[in-house]
């Protein structure tokens, strides 16, 4: 990596990753790459060598990264990728916009998008995730998005290309997600702004929202459909898996399952990607036993265990 491509946003070497993950952890990353825009990415992405992992990060919402770091260019969305527009019943944003900004900005101009005013974390990880609230998930609203290829290429997604499946969603390896356009339906702003300020006020009665988390920690066990509905045959949840097998509040050392809501993993202060990931895993392994259902990660976990000493 002695020769790095000549860009106009910032690209750094080495560059710690845990101020910018919402647990607060992780290692390095061996290059850090914020683009000035679209432009600026497709040329890095074309001028990188080809044997460079590239891993595109937002907001680090729904992120561990582990302690010893990453070997990638990880490529960090901002200023240049968070532009909001409305058309008619289209919303278009770019995949550095965050959900909650988008579903105000929809509600503003009379355009129902308020599931993804709860959801943490921007467009490009909501995309990825088919991340949903109350209902409704991005693949019942989806249109079409645009990513550059790892040769820097610009290419459009449908729903199909996307294979869009309960909490996840298909793209190839080194594809970089750049905006987003969704389908919303007409309401009026009044009734949106109201709609919004309950769920609001729901998820902060009802989960950790000040606590140092990264959202859900395992998907809703078997019974979903494939855009990510709930099946009404087999509606089971993760925190009920995890209660039932007494690990609310169960501590790795300074990592804990919520004692509010048992399905968030939380750094209490000091906690390490180790203590959170090991954490989780007992958790899996304590539901296996008890239920013998074997929970999947929703945190996306990146990187290699600090090197041992």
């Amino acid at each position: 990596m002695n020769d790095l491509p000549e860009v106009r946003g910032a690209l750094t070497r080495d560059r710690p990753l845990d101020t910018l993950t919402w647990l607060r952890v992780g290692g390095p990353a061996d290059l850090f790459f914020q683009p000035a825009d679209e432009a600026d990415l497709a040329a890095f992405l074309k001028a990188l060598d080809p044997a460079i992992p590239v891993f595109p990060m937002g907001v680090g919402s729904n992120l561990i990264v582990r302690d010893g770091g990453l070997r990638a260019a990880v490529i960090r969305m901002g200023r240049g990728f968070n532009q909001i527009s409305v058309d008619g019943t289209r919303v278009t944003a770019g995949v550095a916009a965050l959900d909650a900004h988008v579903a105000r900005k929809a509600a503003e101009a009379g355009v129902d998008l308020t599931f993804l005013r709860t959801i943490p974390g921007a467009i490009g990880g909501a995309v990825r995730m088919n991340a949903g609230c109350y209902g409704s998930y991005v693949a019942d609203h989806f249109v079409s998005a645009r990513a550059l290829t790892r040769a820097g290429e610009a290419v459009t997604l449908t729903a199909e290309d996307l294979k869009f499946a309960y909490r996840q969603s298909t793209l190839p390896d080194g594809w970089v997600l750049v905006e987003a356009t969704f389908e919303g339906v007409p309401e009026a702003p009044d009734i949106l702004a109201e709609r919004m300020e309950t769920q609001l006020a729901k998820r902060d009665a009802t989960q950790p929202t000040k606590d140092r988390t990264a959202g859900s920690t395992f998907r809703n066990p078997a019974g979903f459909s494939s855009t990510g509905a709930a099946d009404d045959v087999h509606d089971l949840k993760a925190w009920k898996v995890i209660d039932d097998a007494g690990m609310r509040g169960a501590m790795v050392g300074a990592a804990q399952m919520s004692p509010m809501h048992s399905n968030f993993l939380v750094n209490t202060g000091g906690a390490t990607a180790a203590d959170l990931e090991n954490l989780g895993e007992l958790v899996r392994k304590k539901v296996f036993q008890k239920s013998g259902l074997t929970l999947e990660w929703e945190i996306k976990r990146v990187g290699e265990p600090a090197a041992e000493k």
